[in-house]
């Protein structure tokens, strides 16, 4: 066994030696120790500058201020709160759902080493459920976006001065939408386990309208982007298919429940809603490495022989994310992050090492190891993996600076983000129109409202990061990076 905890084939000299040579490289720590409680207590307060809606009294991030109130009237619902996704005033439903069901898996898997956070890190996640509650409050309809995205992409205003229009968005029996009611029946599933012992009605509340909410997923198959591809695309397309969120909606009802309904389900349907394909993806539009790493646990503890072909898609997505190892969709940049093409990549750098740190616990409880071809990497070594991204996150890479504002000495001062670029309404009771924030957009001069704990989309594949608003894909802010960061954060904050 390497020190590192992967083994190695003694019959392989050259393909050992660079294997180790590129471990060496993205484990070596750039400088010493982190203050993970601190960064943790910033990942969460971050959520806080994304809330829509009316604000309550112990909010924390006072530059911010009550938000489209009538969200929802146009349509004679009322779908006040939630969460802004990014740095624009859109409530898109597919990531919030995502978002929402990311926070709960953090707080059931380390809600009990988050100390005195749980209780902010519960908070966030009802801020979600709430706003999912009223979206899937009639029946055979999941309300699944607010606000017209070009409308919104037009102007550059805070939310506290929106006049952009905020048409309501809707599938229903004849426009279905399976992966994004999937998503949210998920959310719904797993917040109902954090509640379970804090508040039992709410739990059992979240719980039902959870089994509604798949129920109707199932029954009126579809993808979401067919029925409102005008308005959801290209910002949130559903690219890789529903069948996945069917699947992950299933898994998280059968822990949610214990229902022999949804075990059958998830056998039944394995190989037709294709459970292992593209199983190096996590986010918010493909759930495949997440379900098999979540019905994994179940095998990993003895008590789920016949999800066995799970655990073994766990492996084979293990495997393909290890450095040395990785699959071509999945490389490491010179200072060792993960990089995926396309947008935003520190959402892919936090949701696949959630599941790293995830899977090695489920590891080290049944003492097992990962098989890969010639090697085997140990839980200690997936932990190490994790722990190694959320470093370069806080300041160990090339460029010594934090992808996260407010945390360390240097971090990005001109995030991609309307509210926090724009001066706040203390600063100026004034409203600022559509077009008048351009300028506010172009300067060059930092933000003047810090949102603290934000995690941006972060460097390109060199480990370069241009700290300028335009450049989005690498300075905006999302609530799906920071939402499985949370679990790490806690993990790290408790062993280190």
């Amino acid at each position: 066994m390497a020190r590192n905890g992967l083994c190695l084939p003694g019959n392989a000299p050259a393909f050992r030696a660079t294997l180790v040579l590129s471990l060496l490289l993205l484990l070596q720590p750039i400088r010493a120790g982190h203050d993970y409680h601190d960064a943790l207590r910033k990942s969460i307060l971050f959520f806080e500058g994304q809330r829509s809606g009316k604000l309550p009294p112990d909010q924390r991030l006072k530059w911010r201020r009550d938000s489209a109130l009538h969200d929802g009237s146009t349509a004679g619902v009322d779908l006040t709160g939630g969460y802004y996704d990014a740095g624009d005033n859109v409530k898109f439903g597919f990531p919030m759902a995502f978002t929402t069901t990311l926070l709960a898996w953090s707080i059931i898997d380390f809600g009990r080493v988050m100390g005195t956070e749980q209780r902010n890190a519960v908070k966030a996640l009802r801020w979600g459920t709430d706003y999912l509650l009223k979206a899937t409050a009639v029946p055979g309809v999941v309300f699944v976006q607010v606000g017209d995205p070009y409308s919104d992409h037009n102007c550059w205003e805070r939310p506290e001065d929106m006049d952009t229009r905020r048409t309501v968005y809707k599938i229903d029996h004849n426009n279905p939408g399976s992966d994004v009611a999937g998503e949210t029946a998920a959310a719904l599933a797993a917040a109902s386990i954090v509640f379970r012992s804090r508040d039992p009605a709410y739990s059992r509340l979240l719980l039902n309208r959870a089994v509604k909410v798949f129920e109707f997923a199932d029954t009126h198959r579809g993808a979401y982007s067919s029925s409102l591809k005008n308005a959801v695309c290209p910002f949130y397309c559903d690219v890789n298919g529903f069948q996945d969120e069917l699947l992950w909606g299933a898994a998280w009802l059968h822990k949610a429940s214990r229902r022999r309904q949804y075990r059958e389900y998830i056998v039944r349907n394995e190989v037709i809603l294709r459970a292992g394909d593209t199983i190096n993806e996590f986010g918010w539009d493909n759930k495949h490495a997440g379900i098999n790493i979540l019905i994994s646990k179940e095998v990993l503890m003895g008590k789920a022989d016949y999800f066995e072909s799970f655990k073994q898609n766990a492996d084979g997505f293990i495997c393909s994310v290890l450095p040395g190892l990785a699959h071509t969709q999945v490389q490491y940049s010179p200072g060792g992050l993960i990089f995926k093409p396309g947008g935003s990549n520190m959402q892919h750098v936090t949701s696949l090492s959630f599941l790293l740190l995830t899977y090695s616990n489920y590891l080290s409880h049944a003492n097992k190891n990962v098989p890969c071809g010639m090697t085997s990497a140990s839980p200690a070594f997936l932990k190490q993996l994790a722990k190694r991204q959320v470093d370069y996150i806080l300041g160990d890479n090339p460029l010594r600076m934090s992808y996260m504002v407010g945390y360390g000495p240097r971090y990005p001062q001109r995030i991609h983000h309307r509210g926090s670029s724009l001066p706040s309404v203390q600063a100026h009771p004034a409203r600022i129109g559509c077009k008048a924030g351009s300028h506010y957009f172009l300067s060059p001069n930092p933000n003047p409202n810090k949102l603290v704990g934000a995690v941006v989309g972060g460097p390109n594949s060199s480990d370069a990061f241009p700290d300028s608003r335009p450049y989005f894909q690498e300075s905006e802010p999302t609530t799906y990076i920071n939402a499985p960061l949370v679990g790490l954060l806690s993990y790290f904050a408790a062993h280190y």
